[in-house]
Parts: structure tokens; C-alpha cells; sequence
């Protein structure tokens, strides 16, 4: 059988290809993922973006050059932020981390519109401010770790446009501003009541608002005349689909008319979208939420339950008094959890993901919910790959997290995170209190419109991707070559899945297999003709040596609890299923030659 390549991307190509704000980029065989790892100069000298936590974006990391010329000292480097309290944040991690670094040595600069300078009715919608943490360029590594477990850095079109600004004189150091020059930033919240206007985005009698292209008018440079009264209505839209009660594939200014989606909408009593928060991306939301229970319970330990994605570990284990992590996600494990809380240890939350990444086990969300109110700690979900139109998760959860960045979006060109809190949740009113005193709506607005626009086909994109990942499931466990495929369906903890699944919800679209030997793993992927790169909930079949990849310094820890080195991940897309499966049985021939 003859077979072409179709997804050949050159090393360190974006994925999509020539796309600016691209989330992904390529890493098309094995050795290119062990080399990126080692830092081998042919791959890193390609790269021109990376997985935007892990890869400072060069339009970033041209805005920062250009602030430390203007305001930093010989030596100096600036990692850059949103508001003022997420750099103190940064701040506080460096004094943690290198006390012996003063104030003139790491300090926060804080960049804002100069009011008799800017067009004020366009950037008070926006909100165009950035604050730049400046610190010794050998203490880079200390920041990157904030920027990277974090989520609080800004994104690459947030800095794009505020770079324009700062060139243009408008963005200015908010030190050398009088009061009356201080130009009034945007509101703290995006709250309907107060900052949606629907009359403004529907449709003019010329169509003007329905027949301008988004991407378009958002994608220019600065001096465009941006639609930015769509902000607003943009970011209600994407909490109601968070929210679920709102999942028809219409515009706009259609969108903010309907009538709710009842049998979508997520069954918890008292729910809205009021309780949907948004966030820069999956781990900031993350990061928040850890942070904000802290605040309200004290310092108490954290519980990680099921192998996690990388940084909610670190998150919990860095930025608080530690974890009990509990990497198998088994019975066995909350026997052990209940014996200890039995004795008097109390903890602060539990974090889990349903189901997990990349081994698709579902945790027993039911006993862990009756050991949660039983016990008084914090039940936090990540919905990512499961999605909350397969899986109804919040009846078990105080605070449900999800990564906007990956499947809701789909076009892997833009970040975004959410957070949804509980009103069933005991914790519920205390956790609002807190939400509402510490919530800062970060999310880009340029960023917000491009999620908006992305996410209006999620209900279909959901279906598709169902499908295609169960036929090319089938594919894989048919061969002898292979190992182990792992997908929520075939799992031992199907289950536990199962009693969250919605009524017409199937088990997604993330499956990872593994091989009998490393020869085999690197054959078969070297042969899989999808693109592959980092992340996941692409349109398009994304394939990965995850553990090599976002585990590489510690593949021994993962073997110990049972995730293989030779793993490979793939994140399915909504390619034609007969031609999925001649891909995959293409790759499967190559390691039976």
C-alpha cells in the first residue's frame, strides 16, 4: 500500500503552521522530543513558539527587552504581567526563593495609559496595563518557574498590542503620572449586570456587526479600529458555554438572545453563569484556586489524587505547605486517605482530574465527595479532558477547573482557563466571598473574542472527536504490538466514568497507548502521519511522547507509578474517520515489518 505524508511539519514550526499565536509547535519525530529535552541547538535554534507556560513567546520577550532598556539596569532581564498583584505574586516567589535579592534588585514596574495620550473610549473597555517584574539576569530560572507553574504571565497578543502602545509613548511608567493624568483602567469584574451591552452587538441595520470577519479586525496592528464593545459580550458568551446554557453554533450578537440550553446546562440547583470565572489559562485558574483555599482554610497540606498533569503537583508542593500525593488514583489509596483523616490529619483540598492525563483513569469522585463533607477539605476537579458535555462532574466538586485553551477552543491559537464554583458545595458561600474580593479578570480581550469565536461549534466538535477517538481506540488494542491502550472506556475505573457521564456523553477524545519495547513506541511514532507537538483538544489529530516530554528529568518517579517512558499520547481530531484509521494502521505496519 502506498502512503503519503501529509502532516510532515519541520522542527519547530508552529502548529498550526504560520500561525502568530499558535499554542503548539512541531516536534515531528522521537528525537526531536529527547533533543528539545536536552537542549540539543537543531531543535532549539527552530523553535519559533513552544507551549505558551513553558515558552516565553518572542513577541513577549521583545516587549521585556525593550522595557529593560528603557527602565532596567546593566545585567537586568523583566518577566511580564497583567496587573500589579500578579507580579507581587512573582515577587513574593522570588524573596522565597533567593531571599538575598533586595529591593534593588527585584522590584515591579507598573506600566499604564497616560490619559492625555490615549484614545480613552477605546482602551477603557481594554484595559491596556502591564506590570513588569525586573530582577538579575542569572535569576531567570526563578522566574520562569513562577511564569511556568503559574499561569499569571500575560499572553503573547496582550503583549503585541501593549508593545505598540509603549513605543507609541502612550504606555507609560505609572510613577511619573500626576493623578489627573492617570488614565481610569477598565472594571475589576465582567459581571452582565453591569458591563454587557447586547445593544451593541446586535445587528446594525447595514450588517456591519454580522458580516466583519473577527479575526480580521482583531489580527491587525495597533491603530485598528477594533469592535472592542464586543469584549464584554464575548466573555459572557463563553461562561455561558462553560455554564452549558449556551451550546447552539451562532453568532454573537444570536448567541446572547437565546434562551438558555436547559438540558445542557450543568445539574447542579441554584447554578449560573455568575458562578463561572474566567482565567488566562487552565493553571492559572489552578493556581488561583489553590491560593484563594489557602486564604480561607490556612496552611494546611494539599491532597493530589491520580497521576496529575505536572504543574498542579509542583503547584501544590511549591506554593503552600506541601502535598500528599497519591499517584495511582486507587482504592487502596483513599483506604489510606480515610485512615489518616480517622486519626486527626486534616487537609485542605484534594485535586483530581477526570480522568486523568495521560492514563485516563477516573477517580471515585462519590467516595471522595463523602469523605470531603465528612472531613472538611476542598474537592477540586480538572474537567479538561473529560469535558462537561461527556462528564457531569460539579455535583462532586467545591470548585471544577478546565483548560479553555484545549478542546473547548480547538484551533490551538489562543489561551484561556475557567473556574466554576459549586453553589451545592457547604464551602459554596465562603468561596464566593472569596472570589468576589479577589477576582481579577485577566483574560485578554483580544484574547476573549478569538475564544468566543472558536468555541461557537464545541457541541459538534465534542461528537466528532467521541467518535474518532473510540474507532482509532479499537484500531490500537487489535494489534500485538502493542501493550496497553489507555482510554476511559476500556479502563478498570470505566465505572466511575460512567456515573458522572452525561446522557449523551461519550468518553472523549485523549487516549494514550504504550508499546512492548522502545523500539517499537519510536517506530510507530516516527511513522504516525499526524502532527505532533505539545498540548491537546486540537481540530486537528495531535500526537506525543508525553512522558519524554513533559516528564523527561524524572522518568524513574513516573515508572514507579506506572506510567511508562515509551507512552504515547494522542489527542484526536476531526479528520475523516476511514482516513484516521489508514494513519494509524500505517504506523502499526511500520513495527510489524
Amino acid at each position: 500500500m502506498t502512503f503519503e505524508n501529509e502532516n510532515d511539519v519541520e522542527v519547530g514550526e508552529t502548529l498550526p503552521p504560520m500561525t502568530e499565536h499558535a499554542v503548539s509547535v512541531s516536534l515531528p519525530t522521537w528525537k526531536a522530543n529527547v533533543a528539545y529535552e536536552e537542549g540539543e541547538e537543531w531543535v532549539l535554534s527552530k523553535m519559533k513558539t513552544g507551549y505558551p507556560r513553558f515558552f516565553i513567546h518572542k513577541s513577549i520577550e521583545r516587549f521585556a527587552v525593550d522595557i529593560v532598556e528603557k527602565f532596567g539596569k546593566t545585567g537586568e532581564r523583566a518577566i511580564l504581567f497583567p496587573s500589579h498583584a500578579t507580579a507581587s505574586r512573582c515577587l513574593e516567589f522570588f524573596n522565597r526563593q533567593a531571599p538575598e535579592l533586595n529591593r534593588q534588585h527585584v522590584r515591579i514596574l507598573d506600566l499604564v495609559p497616560e490619559a492625555e495620550k490615549a484614545r480613552s473610549e477605546e482602551l477603557a473597555i481594554i484595559s491596556p496595563k502591564i506590570s513588569a517584574l525586573l530582577f538579575p539576569q542569572e535569576n531567570f530560572s526563578i522566574a520562569k518557574a513562577f511564569w511556568q507553574h503559574s499561569g499569571e504571565g500575560i499572553s503573547s497578543r496582550r503583549a503585541e498590542f501593549c508593545h505598540n502602545l509603549f513605543k507609541e509613548g502612550i504606555l507609560v511608567d505609572l510613577a511619573t503620572l500626576s493623578d489627573s493624568s492617570r488614565f481610569c483602567k477598565g472594571p475589576r469584574r465582567y459581571q452582565k449586570k453591569i458591563s454587557v451591552d447586547i445593544s451593541n452587538s446586535v445587528d446594525k441595520p447595514n450588517g456591519t456587526a454580522e458580516t466583519q470577519d473577527p479575526t480580521q479586525f482583531v489580527e491587525e496592528r495597533f491603530g485598528r479600529n477594533l469592535d472592542l464593545s464586543l469584549t464584554a459580550n464575548a466573555k459572557l458568551a463563553v461562561r455561558r458555554r462553560i455554564a452549558g446554557s449556551l451550546t447552539a453554533d451562532v453568532g454573537l450578537p444570536e448567541a446572547l438572545t437565546l434562551e438558555k440550553d436547559i438540558e445542557r446546562t450543568r445539574k447542579v440547583a441554584d447554578f449560573s453563569d455568575d458562578d463561572v470565572y474566567l482565567y488566562p489559562c487552565g493553571m492559572n485558574a489552578i493556581f488561583s484556586t489553590h491560593r484563594n483555599a489557602l486564604a480561607t482554610k490556612g496552611q494546611l497540606k494539599s491532597i493530589v489524587y491520580g497521576f496529575p498533569y505536572i504543574d498542579t503537583l509542583k503547584v501544590t508542593e511549591k506554593f503552600g505547605p506541601g502535598c500528599l500525593f497519591y499517584g495511582f488514583g486507587s482504592s487502596e489509596e483513599l483506604d489510606d486517605l480515610e485512615k489518616r483523616l480517622e486519626s486527626g490529619e486534616r487537609f485542605l483540598a484534594l485535586f483530581t482530574e477526570f480522568p486523568g492525563n495521560p492514563l485516563l483513569r477516573s477517580p471515585d469522585l462519590e467516595r471522595i465527595r463523602s469523605l470531603a463533607d465528612k472531613y472538611d477539605f476542598y474537592v477540586v476537579i480538572d474537567e479538561t479532558i473529560g469535558n462537561f458535555l461527556n462528564v457531569n462532574v460539579l455535583p462532586y466538586g467545591d470548585i471544577i477547573v478546565s483548560s479553555l485553551t484545549k478542546v473547548f477552543s480547538g484551533d490551538s491559537n489562543v489561551m484561556g482557563g475557567s473556574l466554576v464554583l459549586s453553589p451545592k458545595g457547604k464551602h459554596y458561600a465562603t468561596l464566593k466571598r472569596r472570589w468576589e474580593q479577589d477576582y481579577e479578570d485577566n483574560h485578554w480581550a483580544e484574547d476573549s473574542i478569538f475564544l468566543e469565536r472558536n468555541s461557537r461549534d464545541f457541541v459538534s466538535r465534542i461528537e466528532r472527536t467521541n467518535a474518532n477517538a473510540e474507532t482509532i481506540c479499537n484500531v490500537l488494542r487489535t494489534h500485538p504490538r502493542v501493550k496497553q491502550v489507555n482510554y476511559p472506556k476500556y479502563s478498570d475505573t470505566k465505572h466511575f466514568y460512567d456515573k458522572c457521564r452525561t446522557p449523551n456523553g461519550g468518553y472523549g477524545g485523549l487516549l494514550s497507548a504504550t508499546f512492548h519495547t522502545k523500539e517499537d513506541a519510536v517506530v510507530f511514532f516516527d511513522n504516525l502521519d499526524t502532527v505532533k507537538g505539545p498540548s491537546l483538544g486540537t481540530n486537528f489529530t495531535l500526537s506525543s511522547p508525553y512522558v519524554i516530554l513533559a516528564h523527561y528529568g524524572e522518568l524513574d518517579w513516573c515508572a514507579s507509578w506506572g506510567v511508562d517512558a515509551n507512552l504515547v499520547r494522542f489527542s484526536v481530531g476531526l479528520e475523516e474517520t476511514s482516513k484516521l484509521v489508514k494513519i494509524f494502521s500505517h504506523a502499526l505496519e511500520a513495527i510489524s515489518d
